[in-house]
């Protein structure tokens, strides 16, 4: 399976788009500095707490890696765009259950997973594209290396040149 392969298996269409009967919550980020760890994640269908991996767009993948994320962290505000996986009454209840504070992107606020988005062009550039993976398994475990690599041992100019885990772990 090439990367291409991998590519055409996600289905067409907005993943950003609130399931039929889903509760609808506000945008909490607006004018709000951001200014410590763990005081907003952000997740995307994208330093990386947890990663899953699938070929569907189904929700039962993004809560086993807010389950596991949350197994390492506690954020006090959870921000995301409005898709059907992150407001599906089982991942909205898991928050509710860990007291943390739901903040749901609108229109025009695409600019709030900068940050995802720059993480998932460095893995298919650093990674992706380079390997040609040919089977999922295969994909799995060099992502698993690869977020190794990029959390404990690549430094980032915006880090001023230290890991993610350093800068996590401050000592």
């Amino acid at each position: 399976m090439r990367l291409m392969d991998i590519q055409a298996i996600y289905p067409r269409g907005s993943s950003s788009a609130p399931g039929k009967g889903h509760t609808r919550y506000p945008y909490l980020l607006r004018n709000l500095p951001i200014t410590h760890v763990n005081q907003v994640w952000s997740p995307d269908i994208t330093y990386v707490l947890a990663w899953r991996l699938s070929n569907t767009l189904d929700g039962i993948v993004c809560l086993e890696a807010l389950r596991q994320a949350l197994s390492k962290g506690r954020p006090k505000i959870f921000n995301t765009d409005q898709g059907a996986q992150f407001t599906a009454d089982a991942f909205t209840a898991c928050l509710v259950g860990a007291g943390i504070q739901f903040s749901r992107d609108g229109r025009g606020r695409a600019i709030d997973n900068v940050f995802s988005e720059r993480l998932w062009r460095s893995v298919q550039y650093e990674e992706i594209y380079l390997q040609q993976y040919e089977t999922a398994r295969r994909l799995r475990d060099g992502l698993n290396e690869y977020f190794d690599f990029y959390n404990y041992e690549r430094p980032h100019q915006s880090l001023s040149y230290r890991t993610p885990a350093e800068e996590r772990f401050v000592l």
